[in-house]
């Protein structure tokens, strides 16, 4: 098996955190998937990350179905719980943490233009929805240990989500504005899988904007 990522990636590290915790070995195959020599056309249409390539079978993209993927094909230990109301706020959470994700890349992107091409409005909309994100993720979290009830899939897109903000936009201060979600990344951070799989910026050679 392997697993096409980008080293700052958040959705890629969702996947690669799971299957650390599911101790399922992987190769790691780390590309620039915005420059014009990489592979990804190969495997996944949208040219997106990540892509899972198992040994048999095709190739599995976007991370929201990876995810499934691996919880179907792998389900010991679970990262969703038996029932129902468990599993859909595990994927709820996730909805928030990647949709937080999506409007940052949007920001991210618009401030590599010239800064007289920069759409002011477009950045405030778009940071709206990361602060509103993240303030939703702070209620979910509350006081818990756990997003949900036990650590899960809920759990792995908040705190990845939030570590790529500490890569990519260091001085944004999520840890001020919500001391709950310092308190429960630094248990999250400390585990394993997280530990392994610190995202780091990469170097993007081709224009993008």
């Amino acid at each position: 098996m392997k697993v096409i990522s980008a080293t700052p990636s958040p959705y890629a590290r969702k996947v690669r955190i799971a299957l650390a915790e599911k101790g399922i070995p992987f190769e790691l195959v780390t590309e620039v998937p915005w420059n014009d020599d990489t592979s990804l056309p190969q495997f996944n249409p949208l040219e997106k990350l990540p892509v899972l390539i198992p040994d048999h079978g095709n190739p599995v993209y976007h991370s929201s179905h990876i995810m499934e993927w691996i919880e179907r094909r792998y389900p010991t230990p679970p990262l969703l719980p038996p029932d129902d109301d468990g599993i859909l706020e595990h994927k709820r959470v996730e909805v928030v943490a990647d949709g937080v994700c999506d409007a940052f890349l949007l920001v991210f992107f618009e401030w590599q233009r010239p800064l007289d091409h920069q759409s002011k409005p477009w950045i405030a909309r778009q940071m709206r929805k990361v602060d509103g994100g993240i303030a939703d993720l702070a209620r979910t979290v509350g006081d818990k240990e756990f997003a949900v009830e036990a650590f899960g899939l809920a759990d792995i897109a908040a705190a990845t989500v939030l570590g790529y903000l500490d890569v990519r936009y260091p001085t944004y201060d999520w840890r001020g504005r919500h001391p709950n979600l310092d308190r429960y990344t630094s248990a999250i951070f400390a585990r394993p899988s997280f530990q392994a799989t610190m995202p780091v910026p990469q170097h993007i050679r081709d224009a993008v904007v």
